[in-house]
């Protein structure tokens, strides 16, 4: 059976929000889209929701999907929507090391995980396209 992660490409003012890892160590320090997976019998935006809830300390409403299920390790799969904050102030990194925002020219700046380097530039597409 195939285990989904959900993540938030979070946008506001045109920047993304990027989450830099904490653990496992072998991902300790690469920067990702905030997130989780989904527990059984949730859906996956109501798992997305509450993922930033718990990470971040804010309530996002997901809109559009970017793309479609990108590949993880062990089977995973991971599913991305851009989204906004609609409640609570500034995110906080609960569970990560740290956050940073990025303008668009900055968005591969930071050390990307595999796996959201992809994702990292589809989102730029989508915001480019409006």
């Amino acid at each position: 059976m195939t285990q989904v992660v959900v993540g938030a490409a979070i946008i506001a003012d045109g920047r993304l929000l990027s989450a830099q890892r904490a653990e496992p160590p072998e991902l300790r320090g690469g920067w990702e889209f905030p997130g989780g997976k989904v527990d059984p019998g949730e859906s996956d935006l109501d798992a997305l929701v509450r993922e930033c809830e718990e990470e971040l300390g804010v309530t996002v409403e997901p809109g559009k999907r970017v793309g479609g299920d990108w590949p993880l390790s062990n089977g995973y799969v991971l599913r991305i929507w851009l989204s906004t904050i609609v409640c609570g102030r500034a995110p906080e990194p609960r569970e990560h090391l740290a956050l940073q925002w990025l303008e668009p020219f900055e968005f591969e700046s930071v050390p990307w995980l595999p796996a959201d380097l992809p994702i990292v530039r589809e989102v730029q597409d989508l915001l480019k396209e409006g």
